[in-house]
């Protein structure tokens, strides 16, 4: 080779590019063309340099993009000519780690076991046969062992495993799919598995022990199965007396249960799947997908009490596919579908540790347990698709902390979250990190789980930020926690509904773009004070600065919490504040006793606590119990969901539409009055009009409102584009309803991707406006 024809190219790539098999990639990529050079890992990135003709070296630096790893994100890559060495017969190697460094690479997620993988684990002739920690450098156990930066194998919670000489080759080959594969083992010298009966009798041995824990789900038993994020809940999908024992001892009356089919083709028995999610089901991710359950589908009532759909997951761990499989010289029995619940009480984080015995021994009749620590617990990630588009509902597993490129530097902030569903989110530069699900903050656990969580993503991305953004709200326990971690003048009060429109334009690398954003949600504490939840908020080209421009008509929250828990009261809050006299005949009046009614008239007629709101959610609520679809949860948001099944059964063609029912009027200020709307509804319910048709009706009417006020508002600002954000719009239904009749006004409209629109999406925007607004705050709280 002639060396006056030579280049030399010094490269750096920033993205997720460890723990991928990046090097092995590139590796082979440059001796494939011929190249010289080398490759190593430091804390921010891979770095490389590369030699030989100039033609090779241009293909070698496009195909780091194209031909990258499937678990790899190329975020960037930084070439630099340098001078080459003529060093064409050193060849290409990998270099050691690089060390120091002041800032960390990206993390990159935990992902399913793959079909490499699974086909070596059921070969009797292959070395990992039935193994049930088998993985590679393309799948396997990645945020939830890693402790440090770089990514390597005494950084993770493999550490304790030291290598047998037959893994340390297939480790040190860089020509074997394991090369580099931090949680590589084998039965010789990986975790073990084992089971331990309701008499802490112990079975050890992989195969023992997972017959053992078969044995117990198929006669009704349930099993506490850890797993790579934590332990889930185990037992057969088509038990109802087992189901019935799950649900009494959880504490978790209705909500539903997500169920993992043996594979594709038994999910296909249970739901109706369509392309999109399919692509879901299968990805490395393998989050939960929510989908339409179909009628013969062989599952318990009990599963999903009065939901028409379904949440399904694939087998993701070698072990999942284990236990979904006969054991050789067993009994020959497998289940062909488990539910797999959350190993937790109802509002506790999941369990991922030695202390599972204890917090779980209530609930599990036996445990599938093993010994490779969990050093990050991550729930499933859950998924649903309206019109062929991926809507996120919990991001975790699969997908925590994988960075969003908020396409601006906001420098280093966290953002704390709110009550539900939470999630932290820290922020370096460009990125944002958003913090796998940590559920609701109601216990000390749940706080302990938060402060470890924090810590850990500081540690990971060496960051310490320079402001918290918090929820406004005085009682949340994530503002008491901002309180106690930071200091007066770095925390910024960011109002709840504006931290959920500027999530929305963060996760799209929108932010200074004007939007109008419709953020319909639950509870959210407004700067005035009271109870918001159904807004309209116009943002500029300053994302820390909104402006109330419309919200849905206040009605009074009798009772406070109670009325959450209730919904008759809100349906007859709305009755009388719209002089709708309380005809015994109506559902919410027939649903309270008369010492109840009693008690709220006088509540309402003294104003004694009854907080003032506009919260959609609870809209919702009432319309459902007007209805007569429910009047008491056990849940959040279990009416609205029941009352979105009702629609969805009307939109499906099985009930006549109603024609040209009243809108919900949109005042000249903004407002949002679904007066009259109600009071039609109440008239329908006397003419015996099909509940279904009715709920559809009040979707249809919402959305219509949507539309309509913002055409008002939006245009004379300036603003072309619209938003929907806020939990109520995890509603599909409502979700399409409303995209369309905003665009049928000629406006854009943004919807949520790859952050939750309820309340796990909050950090983000918290995050976000804290470093923009400074240390001013965004919002002017209320005097006390």
């Amino acid at each position: 080779m002639n060396t006056l024809a030579l280049v030399r190219v010094q490269a750096r790539v920033e993205g997720v590019v460890q723990g991928v098999g990046f090097r092995p990639f590139v590796h082979r990529l440059a001796t494939g063309l011929g190249l010289s050079g080398f490759v190593g890992n430091d804390a921010t990135s891979v770095f490389l340099e590369v030699e030989g003709p100039e033609s090779e070296v241009a293909e070698f630096l496009t195909r780091l993009r194209s031909d990258a790893p499937p678990l790899a994100r190329v975020v960037a890559v930084a070439a630099t000519p340098v001078t080459p060495r003529g060093s064409a017969a050193d060849g290409f190697r990998i270099v050691a780690s690089r060390h120091g460094e002041t800032a960390a690479t990206l993390v990159p997620a935990d992902t399913a076991v793959c079909e490499d993988c699974l086909r070596e684990m059921t070969d009797p002739s292959d070395r990992r046969y039935r193994h049930p920690f088998i993985t590679c450098t393309n799948c396997g156990p990645r945020f939830t062992i890693i402790k440090a930066m770089p990514y390597d194998r005494p950084a993770t919670t493999m550490a304790h495993f030291p290598m047998c000489p037959r893994c340390r080759t297939e480790y040190d080959d860089c020509l074997d799919r394991r090369f580099h594969a931090q949680p590589i083992a084998c039965p010789d010298c990986g975790p073990s598995l084992w089971f331990t009966d309701g008499s802490g009798a112990r079975t050890v041995g992989a195969d023992a022990a997972i017959a053992a824990a078969a044995q117990v789900l198929r006669q009704g038993g349930i099993v506490a199965v850890k797993g790579i994020g934590g332990y889930h809940l185990a037992c057969r999908a088509d038990d109802d007396a087992a189901l019935a024992r799950l649900r009494d001892r959880k504490r978790r009356p209705d909500k539903p249960f997500a169920v993992m089919p043996r594979d594709l083709e038994v999910a296909n028995e249970h739901a109706h799947i369509d392309q999109t999610e399919r692509a879901l089901l299968v990805s490395p991710a393998r989050p939960i997908v929510l989908l339409r359950r179909r009628r013969d589908a062989p599952l318990s009532p009990l599963v999903a009490p009065g939901n028409p759909r379904v949440g399904l997951l694939l087998p993701y761990t070698p072990l999942h596919n284990l236990l979904m499989m006969p054991v050789p010289e067993g009994a020959g029995w497998a289940p062909s579908a488990l539910v797999m619940t959350s190993g937790n009480l109802s509002d506790e984080p999941i369990c991922y540790d030695e202390r599972a015995l204890e917090r779980l021994g209530g609930i599990a009749d036996a445990f599938l347990d093993h010994d490779r620590p969990i050093h990050v617990p991550c729930d499933d990630s859950v998924l649903q698709v309206v019109e062929g588009e991926v809507v996120p509902i919990r991001r975790s597993r699969g997908y925590a902390p994988l960075p969003i490129d908020l396409g601006r530097d906001v420098g280093q902030q966290l953002g704390t979250g709110g009550e539900l569903k939470n999630t932290v989110c820290l922020t370096r530069g460009r990125y944002a990190f958003l913090s796998q699900h940590l559920g609701d903050m109601g216990s000390l656990e749940s706080l302990r789980e938060l402060d470890r969580t924090v810590s850990s993503l500081r540690n990971l991305y060496e960051v310490s930020p320079d402001r918290l953004g918090t929820d406004l709200h005085p009682g949340y326990a994530t503002r008491g926690w901002a309180e106690r971690n930071g200091r007066r003048a770095d925390l910024v009060h960011v109002q709840h509904h504006h931290a959920h429109v500027v999530s929305l334009l963060a996760e799209h690398g929108r932010l200074g773009e004007p939007i109008l954003g419709v953020a319909f949600d639950g509870t959210g504490y407004g700067t005035d004070g009271s109870i918001w939840g159904g807004e309209l908020l116009a943002v500029g080209s300053d994302p820390s600065i909104f402006e109330r421009v419309g919200s849905l008509a206040t009605v009074p929250l009798v009772g406070g919490d109670a009325a959450v828990r209730e919904p008759y009261r809100v349906a007859l809050a709305w009755l009388r504040q719209l002089g709708v006299p309380w005809d015994p005949a109506l559902p919410p009046v027939a649903a309270a006793t008369d010492e109840e009614r009693t008690m709220l008239l006088a509540l309402m007629e003294r104003g004694t606590r009854c907080v003032p709101t506009s919260s959609m959610g609870r809209l919702f609520d009432a319309v459902a119990s007007l209805l007569g679809v429910r009047h008491r949860v056990t849940f959040e948001a279990q009416a609205a969901i029941e009352l979105e099944a009702a629609a969805d059964a009307a939109l499906r063609g099985r009930f006549v539409r109603v024609g040209n029912p009243p809108g919900i009027a949109v005042r000249s200020d903004g407002t949002l009055d679904p007066g009259e709307h109600l009071r039609w509804l109440v008239a329908c319910l006397k003419d015996e009009v099909p509940v279904e048709s009715l709920a559809l009706a009040f979707h249809e009417a919402l959305a219509g409102a949507v539309a309509e006020a913002a055409m008002m508002t939006a245009p004379p600002r300036g603003i072309r584009l619209v938003g929907l954000t806020g939990g109520v719009f995890q509603n599909a239904v409502l979700l399409s309803l409303t995209r369309h009749r905003v665009r049928r006004t000629g406006l854009d409209v943004l919807t949520h991707r790859e952050v939750p629109t309820n309340d796990g999406g909050l950090a983000l925007g918290q995050a976000v406006v804290a470093a923009l607004a400074g240390a001013t705050p965004a919002t002017t709280e209320p005097e006390e």
